[in-house]
């Protein structure tokens, strides 16, 4: 006998024991098979860790547990049921064994999966519902039917095909004989074709597992189509203000019928044919262009927007904030611009750059930052475009609070003391406060508040006032104390001391005086320049020759020239008594001068008729030169004018009037023109009018003029 130790009968034991101990499983299923028809068919299946019962089901019908299957004499189950392998065996197959078998280890509770037996039966062609060529209007859904009649067995797939690509959109259905097997067979393909199927051609295939390569047959499409457009713009790129040409090509079947052009959704005016040409602005970035073909069978759209360059436009400004002292601020500004601005913050009145892009953060703001902040953008590549948006930062503070000069005051007169106030929030009351008391509005003994708007606050610090401290009738004591200034609002208090200035009246004592004392001396200077041309014109005078003489009435020796008036009776009724060299001066019917013509009317010239006037003395007398020594006594006296004829006088003591020569000069005697009428002289007031005068002799000859 053969003796093994006990460790290894113990050894072996555990080994088998591990083998087959463990779960039932399939070590192998049966897989699908395809046989035709009359050939042998074979499904697989073995089982591990398994002793009991297996049987094989056709159809979820059981088909025994014995090995030889009796009852089915085409079917037996083969193989060494010791090691687990159980296979069916079906000879010869037949179009009834076709069915789904499935090996199932009944007491292990375990099913294979299920095995699908084909018996083949090879299809016929299909055939195409209006085929070979089928016509069909592109863009709208159609139809395509393709049939397959016979016993084919399985029955055949039906499947379309386009250069070899298989179609997808397609739907199976399937006609049973009455007998129960397969009659036709067709499949439907769902399509919508384009203008690019024009002339393509289609196959459906019939193929099944009896015939793996399948049977064809093929159609073409013939199609009608609407326009397919193209639609492109030159340059595609473009600064702002440059022209741009779109152009838009289609092809058509039929031919193309017209075209229409659109921007944004909205029709281009007065726009035909394939072409279009406009000036690009910033709006054909986000509006494009779009170009409709139609014909007689529809219509196709095609749109571009163009990349169109140009300068930043301000979408939305910065808004004003107000915040509180030690918070932060935050602004924000939206540019829209091609390429993107770029976008800076300042403050206004300075250079410094704060922060760049469209958000401008500041931490922790004080009193300081308050003011005006600046968004700005630059002008673009083409110099269009930018420009600067602002918004105002409001500081919340205690309020400042600031004395404003106020002007000297007099002792018991009125007197006035401002400050000026800003604050944010708004100041509950400004108050003025001294010694024995305060006032914040109204009036209270010598003292009234009156409180106004300032003209203009500064840039974040809030609203500005001005208070204004009235006092009448100043005392001693209000020169010498304090008057403060306060506001406080929810944040805090603010003031300042205001002082009142003294204004004494010396001088003012001595301005008047000096003014005074300034007008008095030019009133004496002005006095004796005016006696200095009186003396001076009066001591210049002399006698002359006795036919250039006047006679005064009523001169200093006003007895002689009465005495002559009376002797020849009404003289001022006679006219005036003229004695002068000039013959040609002659006086007419009314006592004037008359001019005659030296030329006996030859060149037909007339003369000049002239005036003296004589002046006012200093004193406001008739100026007159010192009177001639010549004469007999009782006669008239003369008065000498020769002198005052050839030269300027040194005082201006001849005025003008309306027939007079300003300046008596001998140039203006030698003139002949028809004289006008003499005017009265400008005399003072009192002073009696002279009734003679004496003209020079002409120093020159007479003026002649050749007609």
């Amino acid at each position: 006998t053969l003796r093994m130790p006990v460790p290894a009968l113990l050894l072996l034991f555990l080994c088998l024991r591990g083998r087959a101990g463990g779960l039932p499983h399939f070590l192998q299923q049966p897989d699908d098979l395809v046989v035709l028809l009359g050939d042998e068919a074979r499904l697989s299946c073995a089982l591990g860790a398994y002793r009991g019962l297996v049987q094989w089901t056709k159809d979820g019908l059981a088909l025994g547990g014995e090995r030889d299957l009796p009852g089915w004499s085409r079917y037996w189950i083969s193989g060494n049921a010791a090691s687990g392998q159980h296979d069916l065996h079906i000879k010869p197959v037949e179009l009834e064994d076709q069915a789904s078998y499935e090996c199932q280890a009944t007491q292990a509770g375990l099913r294979s999966r299920p095995a699908q037996l084909h018996v083949l039966v090879p299809p016929e062609a299909p055939q195409v519902l209006g085929g070979p060529s089928v016509s069909l209007v592109a863009g709208v859904p159609a139809n395509l039917t393709c049939r397959s009649h016979g016993d084919a067995h399985p029955t055949p797939e039906l499947l379309w095909f386009r250069d070899g690509v298989r179609l997808d959109g397609t739907t199976f259905h399937q006609t049973l004989l009455k007998e129960g097997t397969t009659g036709s067979v067709e499949s439907i393909l769902f399509l919508t074709p384009s203008s690019h199927d024009d002339g393509a051609t289609l196959v459906c295939r019939a193929r099944s597992q009896a015939l793996p390569a399948g049977k064809d047959t093929a159609i073409t499409l013939s199609l009608q189509y609407p326009p397919v457009v193209t639609l492109s713009a030159e340059p595609q790129t473009v600064q702002e203000g440059e022209k741009v040409t779109f152009l838009c090509q289609a092809t058509a079947q039929p031919p193309v019928t017209g075209y229409r052009w659109a921007k944004g959704g909205s029709p281009v005016l007065g726009a035909r044919g394939p072409m279009l040409e406009v000036v690009a602005d910033a709006s054909f970035l986000t509006a494009p262009v779009s170009c409709e073909v139609s014909n007689a069978v529809g219509s196709a759209n095609r749109s571009t927007a163009l990349d169109v360059q140009f300068g930043p436009i301000l979408q939305a400004k910065p808004e004003p904030l107000s915040v509180d002292a030690g918070e932060d601020a935050s602004f924000s500004c939206a540019w829209r611009g091609n390429p993107l601005p770029r976008v800076t913050w300042t403050r206004r009145g300075g250079t410094q750059v704060l922060g760049f892009g469209p958000t401008l953060r500041l931490p922790s703001v004080g009193p300081e930052d308050a003011g005006d902040y600046v968004c700005r953008a630059e002008p673009g590549l083409s110099g269009r475009g930018g420009g600067a948006a602002e918004a105002r930062l409001t500081v919340n503070a205690p309020p400042i609070v600031t004395a404003l000069q106020s002007a000297p005051a007099s002792l018991r007169g009125p007197a006035r003391l401002q400050c000026l106030v800003f604050a944010s929030p708004a100041p509950e009351a400004v108050v003025w406060s001294w010694d024995e008391g305060f006032l914040a509005a109204g009036s209270r003994g010598r003292f009234l508040v009156e409180t106004f708007p300032a003209p203009e606050g500064r840039g974040g610090q809030g609203p500005g006032l001005i208070s204004v401290l009235h006092i009448s009738g100043t005392q001693e004591s209000d020169f010498s104390r304090g008057f403060n200034c306060s506001a406080r609002n929810r944040l805090g208090e603010g003031g300042t001391r205001v002082s009142l200035g003294r204004r004494d009246l010396l001088p003012t004592v001595q301005i008047v005086a000096g003014v005074a004392a300034a007008a008095l001396t030019l009133l004496m200077v002005i006095t004796g320049v005016a006696l200095c041309c009186w003396r001076h014109g009066k001591a210049s005078a002399s006698f002359s020759k006795q036919k250039n003489l006047v006679r005064i009435p009523g001169s200093s020796d006003g007895s002689s020239s009465r005495g002559a008036e009376e002797e020849t009776g009404s003289g001022g009724d006679r006219g005036p008594i003229v004695h002068t060299d000039h013959s040609d001066l002659v006086l007419d019917e009314e006592g004037t001068l008359e001019s005659k013509d030296p030329t006996n009317g030859y060149y037909k010239v007339r003369g000049v008729s002239v005036s003296l006037s004589l002046g006012e003395a200093p004193g406001g007398g008739l100026f007159l030169p010192p009177p001639s020594p010549l004469g007999p006594p009782g006669t008239p006296t003369f008065y000498d004018f020769n002198p005052h004829l050839g030269v300027v006088p040194p005082c201006r003591l001849y005025r003008a009037r309306a027939g007079y020569l300003t300046t008596p000069h001998p140039r203006a005697f030698t003139s002949y023109i028809k004289p006008t009428s003499f005017g009265p002289p400008d005399l003072a007031p009192g002073t009696p009018p002279f009734p003679y005068a004496a003209f020079p002799t002409p120093s020159h000859p007479r003026l002649q003029t050749h007609v």
